[in-house]
């Protein structure tokens, strides 16, 4: 049995996982991410894989996902938002920590790819992962491959911009879709709704002991599923925002399926029916072509840790053949 070691990389968190070639997460480890200093979270990654490595007979490899932009070597983490790396060349780093080779991937792809591989996305040639989580993450997989781009920062759809001169992002520009069709674009509708409308949000304050700013998604999401119509309309402006987004991706892509991830995703049909409504309307051509699938992503949070643990059994496969 081959086993690798996956590594989800966050801004607030270390999750790490020994993973079979079958995708089965066999145990799991995490600690907290100390992402102001680029050596603490060299060593927190580290910690880690010695402590699961210490556990299995026959780790091959480690596959790091992160949030960021990945160089087209898979080595160097030219930007990550949440955590100080600049130009950090963490491959290096970990390989000489825990004495394995290392691939590191952006944490979209490494979802992508274990959606494609064990999860919503088996059997499909072209699909779309659309990660709705605090941003909107993704990946694309064409006929069994993934798709990085020239510079290996390719699929980073959040941050194509939907409204000119929209909300700020953390990107640095203004009006990009995962400001509006993201976890936080749901809180934030949610938390403004409850300022200007007060009487209407009155399940949404009570969720957040009688404050807009203590509404979270998870408040959200119970509300709308009592059928709270406040809640509702949140859901139903998040997902018009993010179907229009798949529609915009379908005149590019045309994908067979878009696989829907994140933590948003959780809320399942309170937010897939909207978003195919939205799709659906804003689609191109619409009524004369074929209609991608969307489908709830299956391994949930797993899917990072899955995904890269199996590129990094992959790239090991290729650098045995070469």
């Amino acid at each position: 049995m081959a086993l690798t070691i996956g590594v989800d990389v966050g801004g607030t968190k270390v999750a790490a996982g020994v993973v079979d070639d079958r995708g089965r997460i066999l145990e799991k480890v995490r600690r907290p991410t100390p992402s102001t200093n680029p050596k603490e979270t060299a060593d927190a990654i580290a910690e880690v894989v010695d402590l699961l490595k210490g556990k299995f007979e026959g780790v091959s490899a480690v596959g790091l996902g992160t949030a960021g932009f990945v160089d087209e070597t898979r080595s160097t983490v030219l930007f990550a938002p949440n955590l100080a790396w600049r130009d950090e060349p963490i491959k290096e780093k970990v390989e000489s920590l825990v004495g394995l080779p290392v691939v590191v991937e952006n944490d979209g792809n490494a979802t992508a790819w274990g959606e494609a591989r064990f999860g919503a996305g088996r059997g499909e040639n072209f699909i779309v992962l659309v990660a709705l989580g605090t941003g909107i993450g993704g990946g694309i997989i064409i006929n069994g491959e993934l798709y990085r781009g020239q510079f290996g920062i390719g699929a980073e759809m959040g941050h194509f911009r939907v409204v000119p001169d929209g909300r700020r992002c953390g990107c640095g520009n203004r009006g990009c879709w995962e400001q509006y069709a993201s976890g936080n674009a749901l809180v934030h509708e949610a938390r403004d709704l409850a300022r200007v409308a007060p009487a209407m949000a009155g399940r949404l304050l009570e969720l957040g002991d009688g404050r807009p700013d203590g509404i979270s998604g998870p408040e959200v999401t119970q509300a709308a599923r009592e059928g709270d119509k406040a809640a509702l309309e949140c859901f139903r402006t998040v997902a018009h925002w993010a179907g229009q987004g798949l529609a915009d991706l379908s005149a590019i892509l045309d994908p067979g399926a878009f696989i829907i991830g994140g933590g948003l995703s959780d809320a399942g049909d309170l937010l897939l029916d909207p978003i195919r409504a939205a799709y659906g309307n804003a689609l191109t051509g619409r009524g004369h072509r074929p209609v991608s699938d969307i489908r709830i992503a299956e391994l949930g949070s797993a899917a990072g840790i899955v995904g890269a643990a199996d590129l990094a059994r992959a790239r090991t496969r290729e650098d045995a053949v070469v």
